[in-house]
Formats: structure tokens, C-alpha cells, sequence
């Protein structure tokens, strides 16, 4: 009895070894399960470059998934190092199915196409059918400097039936002598270095390769012969180039567009966006009469508003002792002055009326203010929106012309370009294109104004220095939320240049950028407008001349000239170099009569360059905030945040 379980313990140990044993198991094969039971390859490399194939498969139906017959999946699209499209030239010559021809049908993929063999309306009894798959292809030689070569993926790594046995042969041009081939190739999965196949030469040439054990589903051979040069026609460089304004269609109608949209831009900045000839700059000691620090901010950006306008509308008031600023702990608030004098321009009056009128008063009875901050961010909307109108009102077509006319016809280039891209792509192609596009257009609305945000964050961050920490943490709360939505950016415009090109990606690019670009150039001073700006330029030198730079009658620097010029160099970008021509004044004056601004009342910011900049930059993001709908300033309480070869392919049964 113990001998009869001894034996049967060691049939049990010796059957498990022989199952567990993966280069015996994949021999192990169920007689019954559907599968290809041999796989041949007849490869005849063409004096012209071309292919001729004839494959022979030899498939075990059980009517499970080959009920009609097989699909065989072949790869036609590949993308060459620098993201260009590579395009094989595929075409079927004939199908069999036992010796007999058989329907079949093509269907695009993603990289290639399928071939459906056999008929939707005929179910395949269980049994072995041969199909002998005839094609052509091209462009699948390696031409180099010493050699040639046929990289070739002969079953494709995509098929989903185990391949008991796989063989191949290459059939070259007559009179390569057989001493000069090279042969080598690899089994198993994607990507593997498996050698298990076995090589020889024939007459002819012709070099047989013989895979020495089954190949598992998802696991392919591929081959690889190479012989000397001369005797396979290699591409001319006319050729070539054909090839590639036939493969890569969409980038070149891409490309046309964007070179007609250029064109026509630079010509019509040449005709009207240039402006009249500019003249000799020189310097001015006083602001031009009748300009505000706004307006001068204004008609140097050309109509482009932004929150250091408002900012330098702001401090001008506080100057003239229309209102003062306090700030306290990053907070400021605008405060009515009771004595405050009338001589506003007519947009800062009209500001001034949005402001005030309601005659705001604080918590004791005082004068009327208001408090930048989100909460009052309905009013100083409609200041801001009361400014511009006043602006646009006494500067379009006076001193500047926006010629946004123009930008209509390049839209509309820009579109058709777009358009003959995604005519010119592959069907899956156009789906990418167009859907990315679409949602890209509406996402980088949100994106672009969460970026502006955070930038504008980080400015008023390092202008501030160590005196505001409370604005460092917002800086960083809003660049931790703006990360993850540049990231989906990045990865979008990634997948969109996996799914067309790398090339079609910067065009498309080019394309957007461009229209605000030339949005910009395109604004151009009248004669007026261009005689105000030299006087402009000329008092822009005065302000940012420092002490190595003396200016020959220059004015005596008085703690009354830096008030009152400062809110001219906050609107021309200057206030730093501005300050720092005041910062032994402002120091001596400091100390022995303990100057401070009348204007404002806040932390003093020591050196002045320092205070200067630190006090447009934080103000002016404090009214970006503050005219912001709650919830668009991101983080604005410093809270965080929420929220190579040819062949290949594969194949399978339907």
C-alpha cells in the first residue's frame, strides 16, 4: 500500500514540474483550443525597395472567436525621431481560404489597418482552415552609409491565439553573394531579446528561419537580414521628398497657412501699424500738462488697461489729497479726505464717483471709504469699468488707433488653416485634432487667467520683500492650485502630438499666438498721439535718471517732488529708480522733521526704492482681488487650495 502512494505522489510531483516548467508548457497545448497551429512568411525583397508577402496561416476553429474567419492587424503610420509621420504604402493583392479566394474588408486603425478575411454572413464550422494573405508594401528597408537591411516584425506581437509554430523566408535580389548576408532576430513579447529560432541561407538567395518553440499570444518573431549596398534601388532625393509632403499633409497645410497669415500681418503692420517716424527723444522735467499718471499708462500700452492704471489713478488722488491709503496688515482701505481738492482728471473723477458716491462712512462717523477687499468687489468693478470708458473716450482715434479691423481677416486665416489640418488628417486624426482644439480653447481661458493670477501674485510678492508674508502665502496657495491645471495643459498638447504630430502641435500654436501678437503690434500713436508720447519718453527719462546719471537742470529734489511724481513712475514702471533718486533726501528729511506721506498711512518701508515698489506692487494686486467675483482670486486668503521595423501588427478571429 505505501509503495502504490509513493508511485502516485511521484506522478503527481513529475506532472506538476512538467506544467509548471514554462518552456514546456508552452508546448502544452490543448488540442482542442483554438489557436494557429503554423505560421509561414514568404518575404521577396524587390529590386525597387518594394516588398512582395505572402502569408500562410494555418488556424484551428472551435467557433468561438473565429466564427466568420480572422482579421490580421498590419501597422502603416509610424513617426520618424523628430515627430514626422512615415506613411507605408500597403496594398492586398489576395486572399484565400483553402486554396479558394475569400471576401474580405479593410478597416483604418489608429496606426495602420485591419484586414477582415472571410464573409459576415458565413459561420465557419469548428475545423483547420488555411488563409493565404497576399500584399505588397514599401519603404520598409534600412538604407545606411555601408549597408542594407529588412527589419521585419513577421507575426506582429498583437495576436490573441498562441502560434504553435512560426517560419519565415527572404527571397533577395539575385546576384548578392551569400557570404555578405548577416541574419539575426528576436522572440517572445514586446520588446523582448528571445532567440529562439535558427537561421540559414539557400540559393537564390534565400535565408529560411525556423522558430524552435511556440509563440504564446501577444508574443511575435521578428527577423533581421542585411546585405551589401547596390543592389536594391535605395530613394532619390526627389522621392524622398515626395514621400514626405505625402506623409506629413496635415503639418504642411498647417505650415501654408501659418506663412499666409504672417504674409498678411506684416503687411498690414507695414501699411498702418508702424505709426509715423519717430523723432529724437529728449528729456522733460514735468509731466506733460493735462496728462494723468493713468492716462500716460494708457496710451503708452496703447489702450491695454490694466490694474497698475487703476493703481496710478489711486495714488494721484491720494496725492492731491482727494483721499488717503491706510493699510493695515495688508488690508487697505481709501478714505475721503474732507479738505480734498477738486482738480481730478475726468477719469479719475468718474472713478472717484463710483467710489464715493454713496458717501460710504466708516464704523465712528468719519469720512466715507472703502475697503479693497473682496466684498466691495462690485464697486470697484464698475470704478475700474468707469475709468476705462473715460480713457477709451479721450485717447481711441485721438492719440492711438487699435486697427482691430484687421485682426478679422487673420482669424480667418488662422481658422482655415486650422481647418486644412484637420481635412488633411487620418480619420482618427481629425477626431484628435478637433476635439483637443475645442476643449483646449475653452480650458486655457481658465488656465491663462489662473496663470495671469498667480504671476501677478508672485510681482506683488517680491516687491513686498519679508513685509508681507501674509502676501508670500497667498503667492504660493495660488501657484500649488494653478500647478495641476498647467500640468493637464502640458499633458493635453502632449497627447494631442502623440495622436497627430510634434510639428502640428507648434503650428497650432503659432496660429493661436499669433493673433494677439500682431493684436498688439498692430496699434499704432496718431501724429498727435505720437508727439504726446515723445514728450512722454522724454519725461520717463527724468524719472528713472539715478545718481550716476545727473540730468543737466534737473529740478532740486524735494520730498513734495517724489509725492508728487510717484504715481507718474508707478505708471511707467519706474518708481524704483525713482525712488532711489530720493533715498538720501527722504532719509534726512526722515530724520530730522519725521517726514512721512500725508497720503498714507500704513508700515514705512525703508529704503524708499523698497517702499516705492512694495506699495504698487501689493496695492495694485490688492485691487485686482478686491474687483474680482469671490471665488476667481485663487487662494486669496491664503487658505490652499481645494479640490522601429517594418510588418508587425497582429490579429484575431470574428
Amino acid at each position: 500500500m505505501v509503495a502504490y502512494l509513493v508511485r502516485i505522489a511521484r506522478c503527481g510531483l513529475l506532472s506538476g514540474a512538467f506544467l509548471c516548467c514554462p518552456a514546456v508548457a508552452q508546448f502544452f497545448v490543448q488540442p482542442s483550443s483554438e489557436q494557429i497551429s503554423d505560421y509561414h512568411s514568404d518575404i521577396r525583397v524587390q529590386q525597387d525597395a518594394s516588398l512582395l508577402v505572402r502569408e500562410t496561416i494555418r488556424v484551428r476553429s472551435e467557433g468561438k472567436k473565429v466564427q466568420h474567419g480572422i482579421y490580421r492587424d498590419f501597422p502603416t503610420r509610424y513617426k520618424d525621431r523628430l515627430g514626422n509621420s512615415y506613411v507605408i504604402h500597403f496594398q492586398v493583392v489576395g486572399v484565400l481560404r483553402d486554396g479558394q479566394p475569400e471576401n474580405f474588408h479593410l478597416q483604418d486603425q489608429s496606426n495602420g489597418v485591419r484586414i477582415y478575411i472571410g464573409d459576415e454572413n458565413v459561420i465557419l464550422q469548428p475545423g483547420d482552415y488555411t488563409y493565404a494573405l497576399t500584399y505588397t508594401a514599401n519603404r520598409e528597408i534600412g538604407f545606411f552609409a555601408d549597408h542594407d537591411e529588412l527589419y521585419w516584425n513577421v507575426t506582429g506581437t498583437g495576436w490573441i491565439f498562441p502560434i504553435a509554430h512560426a517560419t519565415a523566408t527572404v527571397t533577395l535580389p539575385e546576384g548578392i553573394p551569400a557570404s555578405s548576408l548577416r541574419m539575426d532576430g528576436y522572440t517572445g513579447a514586446p520588446g523582448a531579446r528571445g532567440r529562439a529560432f535558427t537561421s540559414s541561407v539557400g540559393a537564390g538567395p534565400t535565408v529560411s528561419f525556423v522558430c524552435t518553440q511556440p509563440l504564446l499570444a501577444g508574443e511575435g518573431f521578428t527577423l533581421v537580414v542585411s546585405w551589401p549596398k547596390g543592389y536594391v534601388q535605395e530613394p532619390s532625393g526627389e522621392t524622398r521628398l515626395r514621400y514626405f509632403l505625402e506623409d506629413n499633409r496635415p503639418t504642411l497645410a498647417g505650415a501654408a497657412g501659418l506663412v499666409l497669415l504672417l504674409l498678411y500681418y506684416v503687411t498690414v503692420w507695414l501699411l498702418v501699424g508702424h505709426g509715423p517716424d519717430r523723432s529724437a527723444i529728449t528729456p522733460i522735467y514735468e509731466a506733460p500738462a493735462g496728462v494723468s499718471p493713468a492716462a500716460m499708462r494708457y496710451l503708452v500700452r496703447m489702450g491695454a488697461f490694466d490694474d497698475k492704471t487703476f493703481t496710478a489713478a489711486i495714488l494721484d488722488m491720494a496725492v492731491k489729497d482727494y483721499l488717503s491709503i491706510k493699510e493695515h496688515a495688508g488690508t487697505y482701505t481709501l478714505v475721503r479726505s474732507k479738505s480734498g481738492k477738486q482738480s481730478l482728471a475726468v477719469e479719475e473723477s468718474a472713478a472717484a464717483t463710483k467710489l464715493f458716491h454713496e458717501r460710504r462712512r466708516n464704523h465712528n462717523g468719519g469720512n466715507p471709504e472703502i475697503k479693497l477687499a473682496s466684498g466691495n468687489h462690485a464697486i470697484l468693478s464698475d470704478a475700474i469699468a468707469a475709468m476705462k470708458k473715460a480713457l477709451h473716450t479721450s485717447q481711441y482715434k485721438i492719440y492711438f488707433v487699435t486697427n482691430q479691423r484687421y485682426l478679422i481677416p487673420g482669424v480667418i486665416l488662422s481658422l482655415a488653416a486650422l481647418a486644412g489640418m484637420v481635412a488633411a488628417e487620418t480619420f482618427q486624426g481629425r477626431l484628435v485634432l478637433s476635439i483637443t482644439c475645442f476643449w483646449l480653447a475653452i480650458w486655457n481661458i481658465f488656465v491663462v487667467q489662473l496663470v495671469r493670477q498667480t504671476l501677478r501674485l508672485w510681482k506683488a510678492t517680491r516687491a513686498a520683500g519679508s513685509t508681507n508674508p501674509k502676501l508670500a502665502k497667498q503667492a504660493r496657495s495660488s501657484t500649488l492650485f494653478a500647478l495641476p491645471f498647467v500640468a493637464a495643459d502640458i499633458a493635453i498638447l502632449c497627447v494631442l502630438a502623440w495622436g497627430t504630430s510634434v510639428f502640428e502641435v507648434l503650428i497650432l500654436l503659432a496660429l493661436v499666438g499669433t493673433n494677439p501678437l500682431f493684436h498688439s503690434l498692430l496699434k499704432a500713436p496718431t501724429p498727435a498721439g505720437l508727439d504726446l508720447l515723445h514728450k512722454i519718453e522724454g519725461f520717463r527719462m527724468f524719472l528713472r535718471t539715478v545718481h550716476g546719471d545727473r540730468l543737466i537742470k534737473a529740478p532740486e529734489k524735494t520730498p513734495e517732488l517724489f509725492d508728487k511724481y510717484l504715481p507718474y513712475a508707478v505708471a511707467l514702471d519706474c518708481e524704483s529708480a525713482w525712488a532711489q533718486q530720493f533715498s538720501t533726501v527722504l532719509e534726512d528729511a526722515r530724520r530730522s522733521t519725521d517726514y512721512s506721506p500725508s497720503w498714507y498711512v500704513g508700515r514705512r518701508m525703508l529704503p524708499m526704492d523698497a517702499f516705492a515698489l512694495s506699495l504698487s506692487g501689493s496695492f495694485s494686486n490688492a485691487i485686482a482681488a478686491s474687483a474680482s467675483t469671490p471665488g476667481t482670486s485663487f487662494g486669496s486668503d491664503g487658505g490652499g487650495f481645494s479640490g522601429g521595423g517594418g510588418g508587425g501588427g497582429g490579429g484575431g478571429g470574428w
